[in-house]
């Protein structure tokens, strides 16, 4: 077990931000995490999970120990009568897992193609795209809780699912072991993950993007493969590469509201983008109500709202000076966008990402 000291965090969060990490140690393998909670020194110092850094901005150094999550291996567990299922360790990467999920012949999860992070992050944000989430898809997971070492599993009941929320997002109460699934937020780490994906495959279709791929290429009954190219070049020409602009995806949840608040932004505002969900609720486009208020290209300092799509904050200073945005700098733009669409819309946006 190496722990590694004042290591530069900018290579490893997608948002480029210049922090630096106090201690970090990389864990390869289960018998090193189980070795650093045994460890009397560190037993009980704080720590941070750290997966692909796709959803995370950094306002200043981490205190904490960061645990960087490399443990790796995707494969099949076995057959059942109606899906496969398939596993990936928490630091593979989440796209790489849905390619090598496609080349074997195991289709379900080309809706969340391209999608930054890795696979232990995945269940955590309960990542979603184009109709589909992880929550859709899911079997179980393998995490150890950081204070007794001990492994754990969870089916998609005790993981509580939700909109780009889950158990792991969620403290729990004092005391409580992190097997007792009470809130697991900082308490464990996702080693694997298992989906079942559909021996009898469907296509997910019905989102705009996607019909106008099918008018395109004049296909009604697209394969899995085609799927997966479309949402690739959706994605590719809709968001930032993070690799050529600092970002984490969406940085505000999309709202939901009742159909009474939905009509009443509607009597005001009638081209507001709006979707009607199963429970009667109505979920609002945050990236149309943040555009509505005339925040797309606008910036705090190396801080921006992205051009092409603004539910996307960007670091447009990296690469440029070294520097580059600020943790301060991002929060202070979300802070006030979200003071702009409430004032315009009486609707908070929730931040998706988890502040440090």
């Amino acid at each position: 077990m190496l722990v590694e000291k004042n290591v530069p965090l900018q290579s490893l969060n997608t948002f480029h931000i210049v922090a630096k990490a106090h201690a970090l140690v990389r864990i390869r393998q289960e018998d090193e995490l189980q070795e650093l909670i045994v460890d009397p020194h560190w037993r009980k110092v704080a720590k941070l999970v750290l997966g692909g850094g796709s959803n995370i901005v950094l306002t200043g150094d981490v205190k904490p120990l960061v645990l960087k999550v490399e443990i790796r291996g995707m494969r099949l567990v076995r057959e059942s009568a109606k899906a496969f299922i398939v596993e990936a360790g928490g630091g593979d990467s989440w796209h790489d897992f849905v390619v090598w999920t496609l080349e074997q012949g195991y289709p379900g999860l080309e809706n969340m193609a391209l999608i930054p992070g890795t696979v232990g992050a995945a269940p955590v944000q309960n990542i979603g795209a184009y109709g589909v989430e992880l929550q859709d898809r899911f079997d179980a997971l393998d995490a150890m809780d950081l204070e007794t070492g001990q492994i754990f599993t969870l089916n998609a009941a005790q993981c509580a699912f939700g909109y780009r929320d889950s158990i792991f997002k969620h403290g729990g109460a004092p005391g409580d072991s992190a097997h007792q699934r009470l809130g697991l937020k900082g308490r464990a780490m996702i080693l694997r993950v298992r989906f079942a994906l559909p021996k009898v495959w469907k296509p997910v279709l019905g989102y705009a993007d996607i019909e106008r791929k099918m008018t395109e290429h004049a296909c009604t009954s697209p394969s899995a493969m085609q799927i997966f190219d479309w949402v690739c070049a959706i994605r590719r020409a809709k968001l930032p590469d993070p690799a050529v602009i600092g970002n984490v995806g969406s940085f505000f949840k999309n709202p939901t509201v009742s159909p009474e608040q939905c009509a009443d932004i509607i009597a005001r505002d009638p081209k507001v983008v709006h979707y009607h969900m199963d429970d009667g609720t109505v979920k609002l486009a945050a990236g149309w109500l943040i555009d509505s208020c005339g925040w797309k290209g606008k910036t705090v300092g190396h801080a921006g709202v992205y051009e092409k799509q603004a539910l996307v904050l960007v670091n447009k200073g990296a690469g440029v000076d070294g520097a580059g945005a600020t943790g301060g700098e991002v929060m202070t733009l979300a802070r006030a966008i979200q003071t702009s669409v409430y004032e315009r819309f009486g609707i908070l946006l929730e931040i998706e990402p988890v502040v440090v």
